[in-house]
């Protein structure tokens, strides 16, 4: 018994404990709700402070202290990152903890995501992979989340494969991913070394390739003009009744079609296209004007 009693916390303190962690819990939520609800960052960034200097002169042992500690980080990172002031989200949570190897996996987690979303990933190398070595951290839980986004999102879009397979197969690999999880990794970087390697060619189309391109696109305008020819000529058939001006407007409209293309002639290319057109225009001209020229020869020969 007296061993128990000499043990046990005094009431007085007991209530303490319990005023500054409620405290603590009400400014959490205050930060909480100016992210979320008000949009206020730089209150969110002041208060996270206030409730870290506060937390720092408890005793680290009290209940619950590192989970509030934890929640304070996680909305000033957010804070910074709104304000954008990433680049002293590090900086920043290093400062809180002291030792980049205490950091909580998912505040790790959260500057590894942060750092690659901004584009600079190399900014956390050191610090995670000083992380993932430090032995007390491959127990907790979500070391293999960090183990993960540090593969994929730091060494293999810096190109470190030498490093990345290191630390697949290695101790860190071996603490942190299955086997079958291992043998995916492998093939990712596999896979990113050879399209490294061996770069996709640029497309390059030679002169007799740019050529025949040029010739089917042609004769498919071709194809298509000579339906359109078709078709209006059909319609001056049954709309004309020999009127000169629908002619004329029709002859106009062919060479309205000749200038917009801008077909040279001087390209071999251009002889199908001209050689159809002037088949055409023969038939619509015998079509059109053979039984005027037919009626004017009958006079003339009575």
């Amino acid at each position: 018994m007296n061993d128990y009693s000499t043990n046990m916390v005094p009431v007085g303190d007991l209530d303490s404990v319990c005023s500054r962690q409620q405290e603590m819990s009400c400014l959490l939520e205050t930060a909480a709700e100016q992210m979320m609800v008000h949009k206020d960052f730089e209150a969110v960034f002041d208060t996270c402070e206030r409730g870290l200097e506060s937390l720092s002169n408890m005793e680290q042992e009290e209940c619950r202290c590192g989970e509030m500690k934890a929640g304070f980080c996680i909305l000033g990172i957010q804070a910074l990152a709104e304000l954008n002031q990433w680049h002293d989200v590090l900086s920043w949570v290093v400062q809180q903890y002291e030792h980049q190897e205490k950091i909580p996996p998912k505040i790790m987690q959260m500057c590894i995501l942060l750092y690659s979303k901004v584009g600079e990933p190399a900014l956390m190398q050191e610090a995670a992979r000083r992380w993932l070595h430090c032995a007390s951290n491959s127990t907790m839980t979500g070391f293999g989340t960090v183990a993960e986004l540090y593969l994929l999102l730091v060494l293999i879009p810096l190109g470190h494969r030498d490093e990345a397979r290191e630390l697949i197969v290695g101790e860190v690999g071996r603490g942190a991913f299955t086997e079958d999880q291992r043998k995916t990794a492998l093939d990712v970087v596999e896979e990113k070394e050879q399209e490294t390697a061996e770069p996709t060619p640029k497309a390059t189309l030679s002169p007799d390739s740019q050529s025949t391109i040029h010739v089917s696109t042609l004769g498919a305008v071709i194809h298509k003009l000579e339906a359109v020819l078709k078709c209006f000529y059909r319609k001056l058939l049954l709309t004309s009744s020999g009127s000169f001006s629908l002619q004329k407007g029709f002859l106009a409209a062919v060479l309205l079609y000749l200038l917009f293309l801008r077909f040279d002639p001087a390209l071999p290319s251009a002889f199908i296209w001209i050689s159809k057109l002037l088949q055409l225009l023969k038939t619509m001209w015998s079509t059109m004007f053979a039984p005027y020229y037919q009626a004017l020869t009958h006079n003339k020969g009575l």
